[in-house]
Parts: C-alpha cells; sequence; structure tokens
C-alpha cells in the first residue's frame, strides 16, 4: 500500500469513522498508566481466551507456506469484517493490512507472521497439522492469534486511542523476506513506529526479555560449485580433486571469525552442507557446499560477505579447481540485524512493567538467530521483543523449528495486552508531547 491509497483509506475511513473525544482523564499519566493492567485483565476474560485459542488452532490444523498462506489470510479477513475493522488485501500476495482507530494520524504498527515451517509435526493431539510435511513449529500461529486478540481490544476501546493502529499480518517470515515485500509494498508509509514480537519456550509464561539496540544478528546464506576434474580414486594424479580443494575451503572460511573479525564484533560463519561423490572409488567432478554467516552489524555482513566469495574462490584456485558461488540474495537481499530503538526500549520497559511488574521485564543478551523484522527497522524506529511461556510446573517445552514444539496457549492474552497496550499508549504519549492536531487531513499527512 504506497501513500496515495494510504491517504485515500484514511479519507474513507475518517469519514465512516468520526473521531470521538477521549474523557480528560485519559490524556494524563494516569490513565496512560491505567492502559496497560485493563487491557490485560480485558484479555484473559474467558469469551476473548477462548476466541483466541480457537483462532490459533484453526490456524494450527492447517498450516502454509511462505506466500501460501491464503486460507490462513482468509481466516483473518473473515475475523476482522466480524470485527467491523477495515483492511487492505492482497498486499504482498498474502498479507492483510488493518485499521484501528480514528483513520487519522499518528499512525502506529503491530505485525504477525502467518507462514509455517516445512516440518512434518509429531505432536498428537486433537489439533494437530492436517497438511503433511508442514507445522507451525515456530509460534506464528500463535503471532496472529495475538494480533487479532489486540485488534479485538482495541476496537472495544477505540474511544481511547488517539491515532491509528495499523495491523501487519505478514507473509513469509521464515527466510521469505516478507517484510521486505510489505515494506516495498509501503504498508509503513507514515507509520511512525512498529511493534513485534516473538513467543519463547525458554522465558517464564508472564516474563518478557529483550535489549535495546542489537538484539538478533543479520544473516546471509552461501552456496558454493567446486569443480575439478573426476577420475579414479586409484589415479589421483589424472584428477583434480574438488573434495581436497573443498575441504581447504571449509578450513580456511573458520579464519574469517577467527583471524579477521574484532573479537568483540560477534560474528558466525558457518559451513552446514557438503556434498560431494557417491561412490568411494571415485574421485566427483564437483562438489557442492553451503552455509550461512551471521552478524550485529551491516558493515560486518558486508565485510563477511566478500571475504566469503574471495576465500572460496582462491582457495579453490590453490588446488586448480574453479569454484563459483551464490549468495540467494535477490530477489530478497540478505537479513539485516534487528535493532531496537532505544526510545522504544524505555516505552517497552514502562508498558511492559505497569502490566506485568518490573521484576517479570528481563534484559536478555543478543541472539545469533535472524529475523525479517529487521527490515521493517531499516525504515523506521521498531521494537521486538521476546514473550515467555514456559510454565514453571510444566515439562520443559521443546525448541522452535522442531516436530515437537508446543505453544502454552496461556500465552495469548499476554501478547494481545502487551501489542495493544504498546500501541494504544505509543498514540497516546505522543498526543500528549505534541498536542492535538489541527488542520485537514490532507495537511496531517
Amino acid at each position: 500500500m504506497g501513500f496515495t491509497k494510504l491517504v485515500s483509506f484514511v479519507l474513507t475511513f475518517h469519514l465512516l469513522n468520526p473521531t470521538v473525544v477521549l474523557p480528560s482523564s485519559l490524556s494524563s499519566s494516569n490513565g496512560l498508566a491505567e492502559i496497560p493492567k485493563r487491557f490485560l485483565d480485558f484479555a484473559k476474560r474467558k469469551e476473548l481466551v477462548d476466541w483466541m485459542v480457537g483462532i490459533r488452532r484453526k490456524i494450527h490444523e492447517n498450516p502454509e507456506l511462505g506466500y501460501e498462506e491464503f486460507e490462513t489470510s482468509k481466516l483473518i479477513r473473515s475475523e476482522l469484517d466480524a470485527l467491523g475493522i477495515p483492511y487492505n488485501y492482497p498486499v504482498s500476495v498474502t498479507g492483510v493490512v488493518g485499521f484501528v482507530g480514528t483513520g487519522k494520524p499518528p499512525f502506529v504498527a503491530i505485525r504477525a507472521d502467518m507462514d509455517a515451517l516445512p516440518i512434518q509435526e509429531e505432536v498428537n493431539w486433537e489439533h494437530k497439522s492436517k497438511n503433511p510435511g508442514k507445522m507451525h513449529a515456530c509460534g506464528h500461529d500463535a503471532h496472529v492469534s495475538m494480533v487479532l486478540g489486540a485488534a479485538k481490544i482495541l476496537k472495544e476501546h477505540v474511544e481511547e486511542l488517539k491515532g491509528t493502529v495499523v495491523l501487519v499480518f505478514q507473509p513469509a517470515e521464515e527466510g521469505g523476506g516478507g517484510a521486505k515485500k510489505m515494506l516495498d509494498a509501503g504498508v509503513l508509509d507514515g507509520v511512525e513506529a512498529i511493534f513485534g514480537l516473538h513467543v519463547s519456550h525458554e522465558t517464564l509464561i508472564g516474563t518478557v526479555a529483550s535489549k535495546p539496540g542489537p538484539l538478533l544478528a543479520g544473516s546471509g546464506i552461501f552456496n558454493a560449485v567446486i569443480s575439478g576434474r573426476g577420475g579414479h580414486a586409484a589415479i589421483p594424479q589424472h584428477s583434480i580433486d574438488p573434495i581436497v580443494a573443498a575441504s581447504n575451503v571449509i578450513v580456511s572460511l573458520q579464519h574469517l571469525v577467527s583471524r579477521e573479525a574484532d573479537p568483540l564484533d560477534s560474528q558466525v560463519v558457518t559451513v552446514a552442507k557438503f556434498q560431494g561423490g557417491s561412490a568411494f572409488n571415485v574421485i566427483p567432478d564437483s562438489v557442492t557446499i553451503g552455509g550461512t554467516f551471521r552478524a550485529f552489524s551491516k558493515a560486518s555482513l558486508v565485510q563477511l560477505k566478500q571475504r566469503i566469495e574471495e576465500v572460496i574462490q582462491g582457495q579453490a584456485a590453490v588446488q586448480r579447481c574453479n569454484a563459483t558461488v551464490d549468495f540467494h540474495d535477490k530477489p530478497v537481499p540478505n537479513f539485516p540485524p534487528t535493532v531496537n530503538n532505544k526510545d522504544l526500549h524505555e516505552h517497552f520497559r514502562s508498558v511492559a512493567g505497569v502490566m506485568l511488574g518490573n521484576d517479570k521485564v528481563r534484559d536478555m543478551k543478543p541472539l545469533m538467530g535472524s529475523e525479517d523484522f529487521a527490515f521493517y527497522q531499516e525504515a523506521i524506529p521498531g521494537y521486538f521483543f521476546f514473550l515467555g511461556m514456559q510454565d514453571e510446573s510444566s515439562p520443559k517445552l521443546s525448541s522452535v523449528h522442531t516436530p515437537n514444539f508446543i505453544v502454552n496457549e496461556d500465552v495469548l492474552p499476554y501478547g494481545a495486552a502487551l501489542h495493544a497496550s504498546l500501541a494504544a499508549t505509543h498514540l497516546l504519549k505522543a498526543e500528549l508531547k505534541l498536542g492535538p492536531t489541527e488542520g485537514n487531513l490532507h495537511d496531517e499527512l
């Protein structure tokens, strides 16, 4: 959705939804501080919890891979229709972008990713995946349910919104770069900030964790074909052995971190794929290797990418081989680091502290995992955090991206309330800081 479409939508929205004047008590610090607790109480109502659980289970039964989330998108649109929330669709193939509030600036966004993983579920329960080889093994079904829950909370409290909350339901987070496509479609045009979360199987229920600055690493992948000349293993002098060349490449790649990178600038280069040969006595014509590289700054990612290509081609040449390297960065570029805005970190700590208690808001160390939410953060201030779902009295939950991953559905009201509170209080803070906006809608945009 580009800027022109946003203006057109906002004009229509504003005509159909005249602005409601807030009670004066809500334009105070006390009113702002009350919102997180009230929203959590609302989110914990049985009828709302049951509604979110039902949505999550429907999505879990029908997992869809990136850019194939047509049924998931259909379900989201059906629920938004029932709530009376307008939206744009399709955005970036299957994406949905909804709007709650005055229809006027300021705009703040909350995001949910929709896609599943190519994993065969091994959890035997009533709502097990019905699509063979596909599973919601990263909690995106819960993420969608939480943002829909937040939408319901915000709609029920629409008179308290001093602006518009943009609901971003995004396809293809799992390597497809859906966030980049949504960004290119203009979904964040005019938006001041965006919030996102991820469920955590390690963090206790009712607890959140994050940090300002770099939180998750940027990442890229590489695939290299090292070509020599095959032959009989008994007469290697008549061949050019790509296996020896590839072995030297792998050892040399490890020196990029240990010998070239600043020890205080965390980086990773891992070769996780090695394919070559199919017989014990035949030297193959070629070997394919592949892996990932990660760092917490874009400059380090660029440097690693350059050196990976140089090392692979250089070491292959030493062994009389040729090498081609593909970084698979088109049309979707490498994921940038996930870097949390410092002002939004303070906002997050304040809101989460009021809702959950300051002792439930934890600082965490950065992780080498990556998130395409980072694309949003390159364009506007953004904040990403982890929401705990491990119950102390229950068995330890399995990790994400495994066939035994389980979502503790008690987490849903916390995620919904946090999304809604972060967005609503951000809008209210903007009004308290800037004062009431005047002028016509075109001037505001």
